[in-house]
């Protein structure tokens, strides 16, 4: 515990920000080679029951598993918004949709985050939750609904193909399921220790996604002996560098860095993402979906920037109110 207290190097930061940029980033390549050959939803469930086996067992031999039944209660509900409305939504769209296209629609979550976390402050009429946003963060998330508009529109066919639309609003639907389990995780009371919270909300986001999975007769059609072997390196890649590496080195950036830093993930992955589809898998790009990248990045570092100038101005809270 001692060595996790202590202030970080900066060459350790660098590598921490580097780390979630490039491998959350990479993951949407992952999920759209593995569902080439696997069901989406059962792939989804699969890796996440893995991942979250793997790190609850490093928690027991490491500092104990504890969590109260409140904690069980929150996060499981937590895993079913963020891995099976959000990550297995992403992963049933990517079926159809390439995996640049689909990081950049996906790159509006923080939009849906900023207007349910003023929800919350509308309804709960409580100062400790919620925030209301300002000018600026409003600019930004109308260039994160125009750059949407632009990259799902009617005339992409130029580089991208005509894009499904049920699989596009599927994409959509994960984004506003992410925000409010995102949401939810931060108001919640009594909250677990993150990393055990974490590792419940796998364990439990992963039984939805079987769920789901068996519900659509994923099982009864899957063949393992069909599964090609790059389908199952990316697989394999999900849960090791997404669900434990990338986690794990966004929990640890979270103890040491301010969210709003954090949170330039949400605007890098898509460049990254679109790079690497078109280096890896040849996935089409035009100059219209340049400009849509340029205007959705645009948008949410508006609302990133201008949430760093807020906090930065605001007068400190007494502890007991964060809680």
């Amino acid at each position: 515990m001692t060595a996790a207290e202590k202030t970080p190097t900066q060459a350790a930061l660098i590598a921490g920000f580097a780390a979630i940029y490039l491998i959350w980033g990479s993951t949407y390549l992952g999920i759209r080679v593995a569902v080439e050959t696997m069901p989406p939803f059962l792939m989804a469930g699969a890796r996440f029951l893995v991942a979250g086996s793997i790190l609850t067992v490093w928690i027991a031999f490491t500092g104990g598993f504890r969590a109260t039944r409140r904690q069980w209660f929150d996060n499981t509900i937590i895993g079913g918004l963020l891995l099976l409305g959000g990550n297995g939504l992403v992963s049933w769209a990517e079926q159809k949709v390439p995996s640049g296209i689909a990081t950049l629609i996906i790159s509006v979550s923080p939009l849906f985050i900023v207007l349910l976390d003023w929800l919350v402050l509308v309804i709960g009429k409580d100062a400790t939750r919620g925030t209301r946003p300002n000018a600026a963060i409003f600019l930004g998330l109308g260039l994160g609904f125009v750059g949407l508009a632009l990259l799902v529109g009617p005339d992409l066919s130029h580089g991208a193909g005509s894009l499904d639309p049920w699989r596009v609003g599927g994409l959509v639907l994960a984004c506003f399921s992410w925000g409010v389990g995102s949401i939810y995780s931060r108001y919640a009371r009594n909250q677990a220790e993150p990393f055990t919270g974490a590792a419940i909300q796998q364990l439990t986001g992963s039984g939805w996604l079987l769920v789901a999975s068996f519900a659509l007769g994923e099982p009864a059609h899957f063949d393992f002996a069909a599964v090609s072997g790059r389908s199952f390196i990316a697989w394999s890649y999900l849960v090791l560098a997404g669900s434990l590496i990338g986690f794990t080195t966004f929990v640890w950036l979270m103890k040491h860095c301010t969210p709003a830093k954090v949170s330039t993930y949400a605007y890098v992955n898509p460049v990254v993402a679109v790079f690497l589809g078109w280096l890896l898998l040849h996935e089409p790009v035009s100059p219209r979906i340049f400009v849509a990248a340029g205007v959705i990045i645009a948008g949410v570092a508006t609302i990133t920037i201008a949430k760093t100038m807020k906090s930065s101005v605001a007068p400190a809270e007494p502890a007991r109110e964060r809680t």
